[in-house]
């Protein structure tokens, strides 16, 4: 079993950064893809960015440029970094760690951009 807990959400003006963190109960990151997904009211959830287990990342076209997914092994946390927000970055966001039909997510935080 693993827990996955977000932290660092809030309000922000468009422009703006966040840093969402994703800490995990044990370390994981040698064997689990961890990604960051958001949902917004009304629609479905979708793939933000995420790294693998290698340490290859991957983001949404949304995002590029603009948010960075990282690992402390040390700390057992993923880090998301999110710059020049956009109201349209607006939504639930959530950690999600999977591997071989194994998937956990975390009960998410809310990210909140005004323009």
């Amino acid at each position: 079993q693993v827990q996955l807990v977000e932290s660092g959400g809030g309000l922000v003006e468009s422009g703006g950064s966040l840093t969402l963190s994703c800490a995990a109960s044990r370390n994981i990151f040698s064997v689990y893809t961890m990604g960051w997904y958001r949902q917004a009211p009304g629609d479905e959830r979708e793939l933000v960015a995420e790294i693998t287990w290698k340490g290859e990342v991957n983001y949404a076209d949304a995002v590029k440029g603009r948010f960075t997914i990282s690992r402390d092994n040390a700390k057992n946390t993923v880090p998301l970094q999110m710059n020049n927000l956009k109201p349209e970055d607006s939504a639930g966001y959530y950690c999600n760690a999977h591997r071989d039909g194994w998937n956990y997510w975390g009960q998410g935080t809310q990210v909140t951009v005004s323009s």
